[in-house]
């Protein structure tokens, strides 16, 4: 940080207390379905080594039967020579010996490792099923004469009679009421684009496109500096992140990063903010980095103008080739660009350990295993049902869904820091939404909720040098 920077107190809320999510369900992270399919390899290689150990011993045990002072008393007491040759070869090599009980364990092994493999490939199937379902039924709506409504009976789904027999004029009450079908429609898409002669799936209409957008090259701009003790907890993380994002703050900047330091003045960690999208324009006329074509762009895995604005903003702040952890926070747009941002961040030097989403569609990002990530989801939020699919369950991946129906779009989707209260005082406010969720998942004793928040102290455990530095990305050539 330059010495001449002044660094003035960081502006900060008030808060008095949480308004409740319900039917709060957790999926992947340590006490997901794969994780518990890592604990069957485990246990499988255990069960080998007892295997190899048992037959061992009964190969070192076949010496005794013709251990030469056993031959020898043979000829002073024949019968009970023979008997104990007898019992030993039993307990060696009988149905019930050490070499039998040896390879059952080793078969006991296998089938652990098979029951693993089932269970991946059941997943695996299942999923992509469901994508080949949703691609012939736009294939058959596109193609069927009659109309949607004709199409849609004819190829058995419930589509058109959901609509029709729920649908009442409101489309946003019917939309947050019935957000997966959202997931349903996007599905559809490349099978309604293949009936055109396009022959094309998902990952390839997003390439599509992404090809009529232009990103550009990032031209990242440092603001200031504040007084920044950095987040305690879950419920912190995500108030730094509504604070980036909540249209009070007149400051231009568009991402902060916190860094985080210890008692002795030490860096511990760095905090990125990525706030989700603020225009709403054609993908072909690019306006801001946070504007509806890097959605598009981040969603087809490309490298955006934003990530690279991430990169340069860790770069200045002294995060590159430094070994100290990283964490990625962002809501809607922003979690999909922190997410698609991890695997090159790392490659640049970058030590990313930690990634935290809000309402953001990132099932079908590729994320290192070495990174932890959670994401958060409301199930009335229609923004993470964009990419037609659930989010991986594997160990380094936690997904918490929760029940926060507002009626409106905006408010189901919205982070839901300092919402005023109209029960309480005059400035008393109250969290909402995904800040309430943070705030309720902080006391959850959940272990794959409890195993990430666990591996956060290196961010959560700030002293007062830390500081957060907040900086403006936008293109080169638009204003």
């Amino acid at each position: 940080m330059p010495d001449d920077v002044v660094v003035p107190d960081k502006p900060v809320g008030r808060n008095v207390g949480i308004a409740p999510v319900a039917d709060i369900q957790v999926g992947g992270g340590a006490g997901g379905f794969r994780a518990k399919s890592d604990d069957l390899v485990a246990m499988s290689v255990l069960t080998d080594e007892v295997a190899g150990d048992a037959l061992k011993t009964a190969l070192a045990g076949h010496k005794f039967l013709a251990e030469p002072d056993v031959l020898a008393s043979a000829l002073l007491n024949p019968s009970g020579v023979a008997k104990f040759e007898a019992a030993m070869a039993m307990a060696l090599d009988g149905p019930t010996g050490l070499t039998a009980t040896s390879a059952a364990i080793g078969l006991r092994g296998d089938a652990l490792r098979a029951t693993k493999l089932a269970y991946e490939a059941a997943d695996e199937l299942a999923a992509k099923g469901l994508d080949a379902s949703r691609w012939m039924a736009g294939l058959a709506v596109a193609s069927a004469p009659g109309g949607v409504v004709a199409a849609g009976l004819a190829t058995g789904t419930a589509i058109a009679a959901d609509v029709y027999a729920n649908y009442d004029g409101d489309w946003q009450k019917w939309l947050v009421d019935h957000p997966g079908m959202v997931d349903t429609l996007i599905g559809m898409s490349p099978g309604m684009l293949s009936s055109l002669g396009v022959p094309v799936d998902l990952a390839s209409t997003l390439d599509l496109l992404a090809a009529t957008y232009t990103d550009g090259t990032a031209d990242t701009k440092y603001l200031h500096t504040y007084h920044d003790t950095g987040p305690h907890n879950l419920r912190d993380i995500l108030l730094g992140l509504d604070e980036r994002n909540s249209p009070t703050n007149k400051e231009p900047s568009n991402i902060d990063v916190r860094i985080i330091k210890d008692a002795n003045g030490n860096v511990t960690g760095y905090v990125v903010d990525v706030p989700g999208t603020k225009d709403w324009n054609a993908p072909w006329d690019p306006k801001s980095s946070n504007d509806s074509g890097v959605n598009i762009d981040a969603m087809a895995g490309n490298n955006t103008v934003l990530q690279q604005g991430i990169e340069q903003a860790l770069r200045d702040a002294g995060a590159q080739g430094s070994g100290v952890p990283v964490m990625l926070v962002g809501h809607s747009q922003g979690g999909i660009v922190a997410a698609q941002s991890t695997n090159g961040l790392v490659a640049s030097g970058y030590n990313v350990t930690h990634v935290v989403t809000a309402g953001s569609p990132v099932g079908r990002i590729d994320i290192p295993g070495n990174v932890q990530m959670l994401s958060l989801e409301n199930k009335g939020d229609i923004v993470p049902h964009l990419d037609a699919s659930d989010n991986p369950n594997t160990a380094n991946r936690t997904t918490v869904t929760f029940e926060n129906q507002t009626g409106t779009v905006g408010e189901n989707h919205s982070i839901g820091g300092y919402r005023e209260n109209p029960d309480q005082p005059q400035n008393q406010r109250v969290d909402r939404n995904y800040v309430a969720v943070a705030g309720q998942l902080d006391q959850s004793s959940d272990p794959s909720v409890r195993r990430f928040l666990d591996s956060t102290d290196a961010f959560t455990q700030g002293g007062p040098a830390s500081q957060m530095r907040t900086y403006q990305v936008t293109r080169e050539g638009v204003k």
